[in-house]
């Protein structure tokens, strides 16, 4: 009977964590704080929780494409590459979510900032003013002055802020009665 309940489980889970992250994009950018040259969205607090369980992995990949769909001025590139970033960073927290210090996933949470910092400053920089990718926009300068901004901005979201939200889930056993099935 277990075994049939998990898949329900997961999928409520993904769809939860896609949802929040979605109202977190749309807050974010509604405060004016998401599309500045440094971002702090706050759904990249959430990239944290592929150390809980993997249903965050699709959980955020679907919200981060929800979110940009809804609000990237970048359009379809951004569709792409940001929910690649996402999901690459998810996929490699996960992997890494037994590697901890003092307690904490350190090397998890740099995932998603590794992530952007090296996709979306490739897709920023090589779509240059426009919307259309191109390789010529592409210049290593601007490549990693993007990568320093956007790198800034998951810093603090992704890791100071995504360890603040794991440790507090962990002390008050959150994590244990939200994510306990995985």
């Amino acid at each position: 009977m277990q075994n049939k309940k998990m898949p329900v489980l997961y999928l409520a889970q993904a769809g939860v964590i896609a949802a929040i992250y979605v109202v977190l994009t749309f807050l974010a950018n509604a405060l004016g704080i998401g599309s500045m040259a440094i971002q702090f969205r706050f759904s990249e607090i959430l990239t944290i929780l592929p150390v809980l369980t993997p249903a965050a992995i699709p959980g955020l990949a679907v919200g981060c494409f929800l979110g940009n769909l809804a609000t990237s001025p970048l359009g379809p590139v951004d569709w792409v590459f940001g929910t690649a970033a996402t999901l690459l960073g998810a996929l490699l927290c996960y992997a890494l979510r037994n590697f901890k210090w003092k307690g904490l996933p350190i090397a998890s949470s740099l995932m998603a900032v590794v992530s952007n910092m090296v996709i979306v400053s490739f897709e920023i920089t090589c779509l240059g003013n426009g919307t259309t990718l191109s390789f010529a926009n592409f210049g290593m300068k601007a490549f990693l002055l993007t990568a320093l901004s956007v790198g800034i901005g998951e810093l603090v979201m992704c890791s100071a802020a995504g360890l603040v939200l794991y440790h507090a889930l962990e002390r008050s056993h959150a994590a244990q009665r939200l994510f306990a099935a995985h």
